[in-house]
């Protein structure tokens, strides 16, 4: 705690936090797409079914409501399908098992897990992960930006709020990309892949004394929701592919509700029923 009040410094009376890939940054999808789940095609050997896998990898990690799942869920998530449809997927009981157990969900405790537990599937996992970090640092930085509006966001905010980097996605790529667009300067503490759940981070945040109702989680994700929900605080949607004007909208909206205490109800159902409506559709 002493290092979260040092690294938060003075705390204000609004929070925001925000999630990073796919909410801030736009690297979401070319990630997902040129990382994530060729990687898994690559290690598990599935160029057979490869188009299929890979649309379905897409659907489940980008345009559904399992958006934004932790990468070792989706992961779980694709091989139990690949399992049941293509082919038998070895040591998948295994990895189903640590996903289920373990209190994080990052390569550290993968590693761990592995010197304990004899499993193709889990070192196969590790591997991925260990691939997908290294395909996202060749990424040429053209094809990872900050989605417009989001600094304007952050400077109109940043004389009244703390702002909290609450991310699943690793910590080194967060700071580099972050850095890299000019919005670290904006930023009071980061929370990445090896800090915990968002729900966690969010709590450890509220220890410092804000009151709840001054403070939101912007997200692109269910997993962005379901983390300020069980923290009672309020959730502004960043929505897929109405990026800008979702920022535009905070900047000149969400900001405004949150502010003068008019969040809650109405204003808040409307940006939930709008989060859930994209997502449907995509």
């Amino acid at each position: 705690m002493s290092n979260l009040v040092n690294e938060i410094g003075v705390r204000k009376d609004f929070l925001l936090c925000v999630d990073s890939d796919g909410c801030a940054i736009d690297t979401m999808e070319v990630k997902h797409v040129k990382c994530f789940g060729p990687c898994m095609v690559d290690v598990w050997g599935l160029q057979q079914w490869e188009e299929e896998i890979l649309n379905r990898w897409n659907v489940i990690n980008l345009y559904s409501m399992t958006r934004g799942i932790n990468r070792f869920k989706g992961l779980l998530m694709a091989l139990q399908e690949i399992d049941k449809k293509y082919t038998k997927i070895e040591g998948l009981e295994a990895f189903y098992d640590w996903c289920e157990i373990t209190p994080q969900l990052s390569n550290k405790s993968l590693e761990e897990e592995i010197s304990k537990v004899d499993s193709i599937c889990l070192k196969k996992a590790l591997e991925w992960s260990n691939a997908v970090n290294a395909s996202i640092k060749k990424l040429p930085n053209e094809e990872k930006k900050a989605f417009a509006g989001v600094k304007e966001a952050l400077q109109k905010v940043k004389e009244e709020a703390n702002i909290a980097v609450v991310s699943s996605a690793n910590r080194e790529a967060v700071l580099e990309e972050w850095e890299e667009h000019g919005l670290l300067e904006y930023v009071d503490v980061i929370f990445a892949q090896d800090a915990g759940t968002k729900a966690k981070c969010i709590a450890d945040l509220l220890e410092l004394g804000y009151d709840r109702s001054n403070v939101v989680m912007i997200g692109d994700a269910p997993g962005d929701y379901d983390a300020a929900t069980r923290n009672g605080v309020f959730f502004y949607p960043i929505l897929v592919k109405k990026e800008t004007e979702s920022w535009k909208d905070f900047e000149e909206n969400g900001w405004k509700h949150l502010k003068e205490g008019t969040y809650a109800g109405a204003y808040a159902s409307q940006k939930y029923k709008q989060f859930r409506d994209n997502l449907s559709g995509n």
